[in-house]
Protein backbone atom coordinates (compact mmCIF):
# COMPACT_ATOMS: atom_id res chain seq x y z
CA UNK A 1 0.00 0.00 0.00
CA UNK A 2 1.54 3.55 -0.79
CA UNK A 3 2.43 5.51 1.93
CA UNK A 4 1.55 8.52 0.60
CA UNK A 5 -1.96 9.92 -2.18
CA UNK A 6 -0.67 12.10 -4.73
CA UNK A 7 -4.05 12.72 -5.89
CA UNK A 8 -4.16 16.85 -6.68
CA UNK A 9 -7.59 17.18 -5.83
CA UNK A 10 -9.03 16.45 -2.20
CA UNK A 11 -11.45 13.85 -2.04
CA UNK A 12 -15.08 15.18 -2.51
CA UNK A 13 -17.62 15.36 0.21
CA UNK A 14 -20.68 13.49 -0.01
CA UNK A 15 -23.72 15.63 0.05
CA UNK A 16 -27.38 16.02 -0.73
CA UNK A 17 -28.75 17.12 -4.01
CA UNK A 18 -29.06 20.80 -4.10
CA UNK A 19 -33.12 20.31 -4.60
CA UNK A 20 -33.42 18.06 -2.54
CA UNK A 21 -31.51 19.90 0.56
CA UNK A 22 -33.53 23.02 0.24
CA UNK A 23 -36.33 21.87 1.47
CA UNK A 24 -35.04 20.12 4.54
CA UNK A 25 -33.11 21.11 7.87
CA UNK A 26 -30.90 17.88 7.35
CA UNK A 27 -27.21 18.32 7.47
CA UNK A 28 -25.86 19.17 4.19
CA UNK A 29 -22.57 17.30 3.80
CA UNK A 30 -22.72 13.70 5.03
CA UNK A 31 -19.42 13.21 6.16
CA UNK A 32 -16.28 11.33 4.91
CA UNK A 33 -16.24 6.96 5.23
CA UNK A 34 -13.14 5.44 6.98
CA UNK A 35 -11.99 4.23 3.57
CA UNK A 36 -12.46 8.11 2.14
CA UNK A 37 -10.62 9.41 5.13
CA UNK A 38 -7.86 7.25 5.77
CA UNK A 39 -7.76 7.52 1.40
CA UNK A 40 -7.07 11.55 1.94
CA UNK A 41 -5.19 11.29 5.25
CA UNK A 42 -2.56 9.83 3.03
CA UNK A 43 -2.39 12.82 1.24
CA UNK A 44 -0.63 14.79 3.46
CA UNK A 45 3.23 15.09 3.60
CA UNK A 46 4.13 15.27 7.04
CA UNK A 47 5.59 18.59 6.51
CA UNK A 48 8.69 19.03 9.27
CA UNK A 49 8.19 22.70 9.42
CA UNK A 50 3.99 21.85 9.59
CA UNK A 51 2.66 25.16 8.42
CA UNK A 52 -0.96 23.88 8.90
CA UNK A 53 -0.62 24.31 12.83
CA UNK A 54 0.57 27.63 12.61
CA UNK A 55 -2.42 28.44 10.18
CA UNK A 56 -4.58 27.30 13.29
CA UNK A 57 -5.81 29.11 16.09
CA UNK A 58 -5.96 27.00 19.09
CA UNK A 59 -2.34 25.23 17.67
CA UNK A 60 -3.80 21.34 17.15
CA UNK A 61 -1.03 19.21 16.60
CA UNK A 62 -2.52 18.27 12.58
CA UNK A 63 0.13 16.60 11.19
CA UNK A 64 0.15 14.14 14.22
CA UNK A 65 -3.69 13.33 14.24
CA UNK A 66 -3.63 13.18 10.17
CA UNK A 67 -0.98 10.34 10.55
CA UNK A 68 -2.94 8.30 12.97
CA UNK A 69 -6.20 8.77 10.35
CA UNK A 70 -3.83 7.44 7.86
CA UNK A 71 -3.47 4.39 10.47
CA UNK A 72 -7.00 3.77 10.78
CA UNK A 73 -5.71 4.80 14.74
CA UNK A 74 -9.00 7.32 14.26
CA UNK A 75 -9.02 7.37 18.56
CA UNK A 76 -5.64 7.98 18.88
CA UNK A 77 -6.23 10.88 16.09
CA UNK A 78 -9.16 12.21 18.20
CA UNK A 79 -7.37 12.44 21.42
CA UNK A 80 -4.43 14.53 20.14
CA UNK A 81 -6.87 17.29 18.42
CA UNK A 82 -8.65 16.88 21.97
CA UNK A 83 -5.47 18.14 23.58
CA UNK A 84 -5.89 21.62 22.05
CA UNK A 85 -9.61 21.76 20.87
CA UNK A 86 -12.64 21.63 22.93
CA UNK A 87 -14.87 21.33 19.88
CA UNK A 88 -13.89 19.35 17.09
CA UNK A 89 -17.01 18.26 15.67
CA UNK A 90 -18.11 22.07 15.62
CA UNK A 91 -14.83 22.92 13.96
CA UNK A 92 -14.30 20.62 11.56
CA UNK A 93 -17.93 22.08 10.51
CA UNK A 94 -18.01 25.13 10.57
CA UNK A 95 -14.15 26.84 10.94
CA UNK A 96 -13.02 28.57 7.63
CA UNK A 97 -10.33 25.66 7.02
CA UNK A 98 -9.92 27.66 3.86
CA UNK A 99 -8.05 30.45 5.37
CA UNK A 100 -6.32 29.01 7.92
CA UNK A 101 -4.91 25.70 8.47
CA UNK A 102 -5.65 24.67 5.21
CA UNK A 103 -4.70 28.22 3.50
CA UNK A 104 -1.26 27.28 4.68
CA UNK A 105 -0.98 23.66 3.36
CA UNK A 106 1.79 22.78 1.47
CA UNK A 107 0.10 20.73 -0.90
CA UNK A 108 -2.43 23.50 -2.00
CA UNK A 109 0.52 25.70 -2.75
CA UNK A 110 1.34 24.11 -6.23
CA UNK A 111 -0.81 25.64 -9.25
CA UNK A 112 -3.85 22.82 -9.97
CA UNK A 113 -3.46 20.78 -6.51
CA UNK A 114 -5.51 21.49 -3.75
CA UNK A 115 -4.74 21.30 0.11
CA UNK A 116 -5.21 18.73 1.94
CA UNK A 117 -9.01 18.46 3.46
CA UNK A 118 -8.04 19.01 7.20
CA UNK A 119 -11.24 20.48 8.32
CA UNK A 120 -13.37 17.16 6.66
CA UNK A 121 -10.87 14.97 8.57
CA UNK A 122 -11.26 16.49 11.57
CA UNK A 123 -15.18 16.16 11.27
CA UNK A 124 -14.90 12.54 10.28
CA UNK A 125 -12.50 11.85 13.43
CA UNK A 126 -14.71 13.81 15.83
CA UNK A 127 -18.10 11.91 14.85
CA UNK A 128 -16.22 8.25 15.06
CA UNK A 129 -15.35 9.15 18.36
CA UNK A 130 -18.47 10.30 19.35
CA UNK A 131 -20.16 7.69 18.22
CA UNK A 132 -17.59 4.52 19.15
CA UNK A 133 -16.26 6.18 22.52
CA UNK A 134 -17.71 3.87 25.71
CA UNK A 135 -15.97 5.61 28.47
CA UNK A 136 -16.65 9.35 29.88
CA UNK A 137 -13.45 11.52 29.85
CA UNK A 138 -11.92 11.55 33.29
CA UNK A 139 -12.17 14.47 35.68
CA UNK A 140 -9.33 16.35 37.06
CA UNK A 141 -9.05 16.64 41.00
CA UNK A 142 -10.43 19.60 42.38
CA UNK A 143 -7.30 22.06 43.03
CA UNK A 144 -10.28 23.52 45.04
CA UNK A 145 -10.32 26.77 42.80
CA UNK A 146 -13.95 28.55 41.65
CA UNK A 147 -14.19 30.31 38.02
CA UNK A 148 -17.59 31.56 36.63
CA UNK A 149 -17.80 31.88 33.08
CA UNK A 150 -20.25 34.57 31.49
CA UNK A 151 -21.72 32.63 28.31
CA UNK A 152 -21.68 29.54 26.70
CA UNK A 153 -20.86 30.15 22.99
CA UNK A 154 -17.52 28.78 21.59
CA UNK A 155 -14.84 31.20 23.52
CA UNK A 156 -16.83 30.20 27.51
CA UNK A 157 -16.67 26.57 26.34
CA UNK A 158 -13.58 26.35 25.65
CA UNK A 159 -12.40 28.55 28.92
CA UNK A 160 -14.48 26.08 30.81
CA UNK A 161 -13.07 23.08 29.61
CA UNK A 162 -9.28 24.13 29.54
CA UNK A 163 -9.98 25.42 33.04
CA UNK A 164 -11.84 22.15 33.85
CA UNK A 165 -8.91 20.02 32.81
CA UNK A 166 -6.57 22.12 34.98
CA UNK A 167 -8.66 21.13 37.93
CA UNK A 168 -10.81 24.31 38.53
CA UNK A 169 -14.49 24.39 39.91
CA UNK A 170 -16.28 25.62 36.82
CA UNK A 171 -19.54 27.23 36.23
CA UNK A 172 -20.92 28.46 33.08
CA UNK A 173 -23.72 30.92 33.21
CA UNK A 174 -25.97 31.33 29.81
CA UNK A 175 -28.49 33.94 29.41
CA UNK A 176 -30.95 31.87 26.71
CA UNK A 177 -32.21 28.50 27.90
CA UNK A 178 -29.75 26.07 25.65
CA UNK A 179 -26.53 26.02 26.19
CA UNK A 180 -23.88 26.82 22.85
CA UNK A 181 -24.40 30.52 21.82
CA UNK A 182 -24.04 31.18 18.84
CA UNK A 183 -23.16 27.25 17.92
CA UNK A 184 -27.21 26.63 18.52
CA UNK A 185 -29.09 29.95 18.30
CA UNK A 186 -27.19 31.20 14.98
CA UNK A 187 -25.66 28.22 13.07
CA UNK A 188 -28.40 26.22 10.92
CA UNK A 189 -28.91 23.06 11.70
CA UNK A 190 -28.36 22.19 7.97
CA UNK A 191 -24.58 23.48 8.50
CA UNK A 192 -24.27 22.39 11.99
CA UNK A 193 -26.63 20.03 13.43
CA UNK A 194 -27.92 20.84 17.00
CA UNK A 195 -27.33 17.04 18.65
CA UNK A 196 -23.65 17.57 17.75
CA UNK A 197 -23.43 20.79 20.03
CA UNK A 198 -25.09 19.24 22.81
CA UNK A 199 -22.85 16.37 22.05
CA UNK A 200 -19.67 18.83 22.87
CA UNK A 201 -20.97 20.81 25.72
CA UNK A 202 -21.72 17.17 27.31
CA UNK A 203 -18.29 16.35 27.10
CA UNK A 204 -17.73 19.71 29.44
CA UNK A 205 -20.40 18.44 31.92
CA UNK A 206 -18.47 14.96 32.13
CA UNK A 207 -15.37 17.03 32.63
CA UNK A 208 -17.10 18.56 36.00
CA UNK A 209 -18.27 21.78 34.28
CA UNK A 210 -21.77 23.08 35.75
CA UNK A 211 -24.43 24.93 33.40
CA UNK A 212 -26.55 27.14 34.79
CA UNK A 213 -28.81 28.81 31.77
CA UNK A 214 -31.47 31.91 32.26
CA UNK A 215 -29.00 33.96 33.80
CA UNK A 216 -28.88 37.06 32.65
CA UNK A 217 -25.52 38.11 34.06
CA UNK A 218 -25.92 41.99 34.48
CA UNK A 219 -29.72 41.55 35.50
CA UNK A 220 -29.67 38.29 37.36
CA UNK A 221 -26.42 38.83 38.86
CA UNK A 222 -23.95 41.16 38.48
CA UNK A 223 -20.40 40.88 38.07
CA UNK A 224 -19.35 42.08 41.69
CA UNK A 225 -21.65 39.53 43.19
CA UNK A 226 -20.27 36.75 41.41
CA UNK A 227 -17.06 37.60 42.99
CA UNK A 228 -18.35 38.77 46.19
CA UNK A 229 -21.47 36.82 47.23
CA UNK A 230 -20.36 33.73 45.28
CA UNK A 231 -16.79 33.63 45.99
CA UNK A 232 -15.15 33.20 41.90
CA UNK A 233 -11.88 34.00 42.22
CA UNK A 234 -11.86 35.29 38.45
CA UNK A 235 -14.84 35.41 35.68
CA UNK A 236 -14.38 35.18 32.20
CA UNK A 237 -16.72 37.03 29.77
CA UNK A 238 -17.64 35.01 26.62
CA UNK A 239 -20.97 37.08 25.99
CA UNK A 240 -20.43 36.95 22.35
CA UNK A 241 -21.87 39.91 20.14
CA UNK A 242 -25.63 39.67 19.63
CA UNK A 243 -26.67 43.35 18.94
CA UNK A 244 -27.43 43.86 15.76
CA UNK A 245 -26.64 46.04 13.21
CA UNK A 246 -28.98 47.78 10.31
CA UNK A 247 -28.83 50.44 7.70
CA UNK A 248 -30.61 53.44 9.13
CA UNK A 249 -32.85 53.86 5.95
CA UNK A 250 -36.43 54.41 5.56
CA UNK A 251 -38.49 51.61 6.47
CA UNK A 252 -36.36 49.30 8.37
CA UNK A 253 -39.32 49.53 11.23
CA UNK A 254 -41.92 47.83 9.21
CA UNK A 255 -43.62 44.32 9.98
CA UNK A 256 -41.45 41.85 8.27
CA UNK A 257 -37.81 43.30 8.92
CA UNK A 258 -35.97 41.32 10.88
CA UNK A 259 -32.02 41.15 11.86
CA UNK A 260 -30.65 37.82 10.66
CA UNK A 261 -29.95 36.95 14.44
CA UNK A 262 -33.71 37.10 15.54
CA UNK A 263 -34.61 34.95 12.22
CA UNK A 264 -32.20 32.46 12.32
CA UNK A 265 -32.71 32.21 16.38
CA UNK A 266 -36.82 32.07 16.09
CA UNK A 267 -36.43 29.55 12.96
CA UNK A 268 -33.58 27.36 13.07
CA UNK A 269 -33.86 27.03 17.03
CA UNK A 270 -37.62 25.66 16.67
CA UNK A 271 -36.84 23.87 13.53
CA UNK A 272 -34.29 21.93 15.43
CA UNK A 273 -35.50 21.01 19.20
CA UNK A 274 -39.54 20.77 17.81
CA UNK A 275 -39.53 19.29 15.03
CA UNK A 276 -43.01 19.63 12.77
CA UNK A 277 -44.10 22.34 14.35
CA UNK A 278 -44.57 25.92 12.98
CA UNK A 279 -42.13 28.51 13.75
CA UNK A 280 -42.94 32.06 15.34
CA UNK A 281 -42.02 33.77 12.18
CA UNK A 282 -42.90 35.06 9.39
CA UNK A 283 -42.87 32.62 6.79
CA UNK A 284 -42.00 35.06 3.62
CA UNK A 285 -42.82 34.49 -0.30
CA UNK A 286 -40.21 36.38 -1.40
CA UNK A 287 -37.45 37.57 0.90
CA UNK A 288 -34.78 39.67 0.25
CA UNK A 289 -31.25 39.69 2.48
CA UNK A 290 -29.07 42.28 3.02
CA UNK A 291 -25.09 41.59 3.48
CA UNK A 292 -22.56 38.70 2.30
CA UNK A 293 -20.81 37.07 5.11
CA UNK A 294 -21.95 33.80 6.36
CA UNK A 295 -24.71 35.32 8.35
CA UNK A 296 -26.42 36.23 5.53
CA UNK A 297 -25.65 32.99 3.52
CA UNK A 298 -27.25 31.10 6.26
CA UNK A 299 -30.64 33.47 6.59
CA UNK A 300 -31.14 33.33 3.24
CA UNK A 301 -30.63 28.90 2.88
CA UNK A 302 -33.21 29.21 6.04
CA UNK A 303 -35.65 31.26 4.29
CA UNK A 304 -35.27 29.12 1.02
CA UNK A 305 -36.19 25.92 3.48
CA UNK A 306 -39.26 27.46 4.74
CA UNK A 307 -40.43 28.03 1.19
CA UNK A 308 -39.39 31.52 -0.07
CA UNK A 309 -38.00 32.79 -3.18
CA UNK A 310 -34.83 34.70 -1.38
CA UNK A 311 -32.55 37.42 -3.43
CA UNK A 312 -28.59 38.13 -1.72
CA UNK A 313 -28.09 41.50 -1.87
CA UNK A 314 -24.71 43.03 -1.65
CA UNK A 315 -23.02 46.51 -2.51
CA UNK A 316 -19.80 45.11 -3.70
CA UNK A 317 -18.72 42.00 -6.61
CA UNK A 318 -18.62 38.33 -5.82
CA UNK A 319 -14.79 38.26 -5.35
CA UNK A 320 -15.14 40.89 -2.84
CA UNK A 321 -18.53 38.26 -0.66
CA UNK A 322 -16.75 38.01 2.72
CA UNK A 323 -18.73 34.37 2.94
CA UNK A 324 -16.74 31.37 2.93
CA UNK A 325 -16.22 29.70 -1.04
CA UNK A 326 -18.19 26.87 0.10
CA UNK A 327 -21.68 28.64 1.33
CA UNK A 328 -21.53 31.03 -1.43
CA UNK A 329 -21.45 28.01 -4.05
CA UNK A 330 -24.04 25.92 -1.92
CA UNK A 331 -26.42 29.04 -1.99
CA UNK A 332 -26.29 29.25 -5.50
CA UNK A 333 -27.19 25.41 -6.14
CA UNK A 334 -30.05 26.01 -3.55
CA UNK A 335 -31.71 28.36 -6.02
CA UNK A 336 -30.58 31.60 -4.20
CA UNK A 337 -30.34 34.73 -6.57
CA UNK A 338 -27.12 37.45 -6.20
CA UNK A 339 -28.08 40.77 -6.57
CA UNK A 340 -23.95 41.85 -6.35
CA UNK A 341 -23.15 45.43 -6.68
CA UNK A 342 -26.61 46.37 -5.51
CA UNK A 343 -27.86 47.96 -2.31
CA UNK A 344 -30.94 49.34 -0.31
CA UNK A 345 -32.36 52.41 -0.27
CA UNK A 346 -35.49 52.26 1.66
CA UNK A 347 -37.88 49.68 2.01
CA UNK A 348 -41.41 50.04 0.88
CA UNK A 349 -44.52 49.43 2.90
CA UNK A 350 -47.90 47.89 1.66
CA UNK A 351 -50.04 50.58 -0.39
CA UNK A 352 -52.92 50.98 2.56
CA UNK A 353 -53.38 53.92 5.16
CA UNK A 354 -56.03 51.82 6.99
CA UNK A 355 -54.52 50.47 10.07
CA UNK A 356 -57.13 48.13 10.41
CA UNK A 357 -56.28 46.06 7.01
CA UNK A 358 -54.16 43.68 7.57
CA UNK A 359 -51.75 44.22 5.55
CA UNK A 360 -51.00 47.68 7.23
CA UNK A 361 -47.42 48.41 7.72
CA UNK A 362 -46.12 45.41 6.22
CA UNK A 363 -43.00 45.45 3.90
CA UNK A 364 -43.63 45.16 -0.23
CA UNK A 365 -40.92 45.68 -1.63
CA UNK A 366 -37.02 47.11 -1.63
CA UNK A 367 -35.90 49.99 -3.68
CA UNK A 368 -32.27 49.47 -4.46
CA UNK A 369 -29.69 51.21 -6.33
CA UNK A 370 -26.86 49.93 -8.98
CA UNK A 371 -23.41 50.92 -7.55
CA UNK A 372 -19.89 49.99 -9.74
CA UNK A 373 -16.38 49.89 -8.27
CA UNK A 374 -14.33 52.87 -8.34
CA UNK A 375 -10.53 53.45 -8.26
CA UNK A 376 -8.50 51.60 -6.15
CA UNK A 377 -6.96 53.42 -3.19
CA UNK A 378 -3.32 53.24 -1.66
CA UNK A 379 -4.21 49.43 -0.59
CA UNK A 380 -5.44 48.33 -4.29
CA UNK A 381 -9.19 48.11 -2.42
CA UNK A 382 -12.00 49.78 -4.92
CA UNK A 383 -14.88 51.01 -2.83
CA UNK A 384 -18.27 51.10 -4.62
CA UNK A 385 -20.48 54.33 -5.56
CA UNK A 386 -23.60 54.45 -6.55
CA UNK A 387 -24.52 54.89 -10.14
CA UNK A 388 -27.11 57.66 -10.64
CA UNK A 389 -30.67 57.18 -11.93
CA UNK A 390 -30.41 52.89 -11.73
CA UNK A 391 -33.03 52.70 -8.94
CA UNK A 392 -34.95 49.79 -8.88
CA UNK A 393 -37.51 47.77 -6.73
CA UNK A 394 -37.81 44.39 -5.87
CA UNK A 395 -40.91 42.64 -4.91
CA UNK A 396 -40.65 41.28 -1.36
CA UNK A 397 -42.53 41.03 1.54
CA UNK A 398 -39.78 39.96 4.22
CA UNK A 399 -36.11 41.68 4.49
CA UNK A 400 -33.56 39.88 6.49
CA UNK A 401 -30.72 42.74 7.48
CA UNK A 402 -27.34 40.80 7.87
CA UNK A 403 -25.05 43.66 8.33
CA UNK A 404 -22.92 42.59 11.21
CA UNK A 405 -23.10 42.61 15.15
CA UNK A 406 -21.55 44.22 18.31
CA UNK A 407 -21.65 43.66 21.94
CA UNK A 408 -24.50 43.83 23.89
CA UNK A 409 -23.94 46.85 26.15
CA UNK A 410 -25.69 45.41 29.20
CA UNK A 411 -22.34 44.37 30.92
CA UNK A 412 -21.02 47.81 29.95
CA UNK A 413 -24.14 49.46 32.04
CA UNK A 414 -24.11 47.81 34.78
CA UNK A 415 -20.26 46.89 35.81
CA UNK A 416 -18.71 49.80 37.16
CA UNK A 417 -14.96 50.50 35.55
CA UNK A 418 -14.93 47.79 33.34
CA UNK A 419 -13.65 49.24 30.05
CA UNK A 420 -14.85 49.15 26.34
CA UNK A 421 -14.17 50.11 23.33
CA UNK A 422 -15.83 52.53 20.50
CA UNK A 423 -18.31 50.21 19.21
CA UNK A 424 -18.86 48.08 22.74
CA UNK A 425 -16.11 45.71 22.47
CA UNK A 426 -15.01 45.16 26.00
CA UNK A 427 -11.31 46.32 26.56
CA UNK A 428 -8.85 43.36 26.79
CA UNK A 429 -4.56 43.08 26.54
CA UNK A 430 -2.99 40.13 24.55
CA UNK A 431 -4.10 37.69 27.64
CA UNK A 432 -7.79 38.82 27.81
CA UNK A 433 -7.38 40.58 30.98
CA UNK A 434 -9.93 43.68 31.08
CA UNK A 435 -9.87 46.58 33.30
CA UNK A 436 -10.96 44.72 36.43
CA UNK A 437 -9.01 42.87 38.59
CA UNK A 438 -9.79 39.28 37.97
CA UNK A 439 -12.27 39.56 35.11
CA UNK A 440 -11.02 38.65 32.12
CA UNK A 441 -12.94 38.78 28.31
CA UNK A 442 -12.30 36.85 24.92
CA UNK A 443 -14.33 35.76 21.65
CA UNK A 444 -16.87 38.43 20.06
CA UNK A 445 -17.44 39.98 23.38
CA UNK A 446 -13.70 41.43 22.76
CA UNK A 447 -13.49 41.34 19.46
CA UNK A 448 -16.79 42.02 17.17
CA UNK A 449 -18.05 39.35 15.35
CA UNK A 450 -15.30 36.79 13.99
CA UNK A 451 -15.32 33.18 14.05
CA UNK A 452 -15.64 30.08 15.88
CA UNK A 453 -12.44 29.02 15.65
CA UNK A 454 -10.95 32.24 16.82
CA UNK A 455 -13.24 32.97 19.98
CA UNK A 456 -12.08 29.36 20.84
CA UNK A 457 -8.10 30.69 20.70
CA UNK A 458 -9.18 33.66 23.13
CA UNK A 459 -11.05 31.14 25.11
CA UNK A 460 -7.69 28.97 25.42
CA UNK A 461 -6.00 32.08 25.90
CA UNK A 462 -8.07 33.42 29.25
CA UNK A 463 -7.93 30.51 30.90
CA UNK A 464 -4.36 30.21 30.49
CA UNK A 465 -4.06 33.80 31.95
CA UNK A 466 -6.57 33.16 34.29
CA UNK A 467 -4.75 30.11 36.11
CA UNK A 468 -1.73 32.10 36.08
CA UNK A 469 -3.83 34.82 38.04
CA UNK A 470 -5.28 32.71 40.53
CA UNK A 471 -1.57 30.75 41.17
CA UNK A 472 -0.33 33.93 41.27
CA UNK A 473 -2.33 34.81 44.07
CA UNK A 474 -2.34 31.83 46.20
CA UNK A 475 1.58 31.35 46.27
Amino acid sequence: MPKFNMNPKKNPMPSQAPDVRNGNFKEVALGYTAETAIDEAKRCLGCKNRPCVAGCPVNIAIPEFIAKVAEGEFEEAYQIIAKSSSLPAVCGRVCPQETQCEGKCTRGIKAGCESVGIGRLERFVADYHNEHAKEKAARVPSNGHKVAVIGSGPAGLTCAGDLAKMGYDVTIYEALHVAGGVLVYGIPEFRLPKAIVQKEVDNLKDLGVKIKTDMVIGRVLSIEELKDEYGYEAIFIGSGAGLPRFMNIPGENLNGVYSANEFLTRSNLMKAYKPGSDTPIQHGKKVAVVGGGNVAMDAARTAKRLGADVHIIYRRGEEELPARREEVEHAKEEGIVFDLLTNPTRIIATDTDNPRDPSYGWVKGIECIRMELGEPDASGRRSPKEVPGSEFVIDVDCVIMSLGTSPNPLLKATTPGLETLKRGEIAVDENGKTSLEGVYCGGDAATGAATVIKAMGAGKVAAKSIDEYIRSKNN
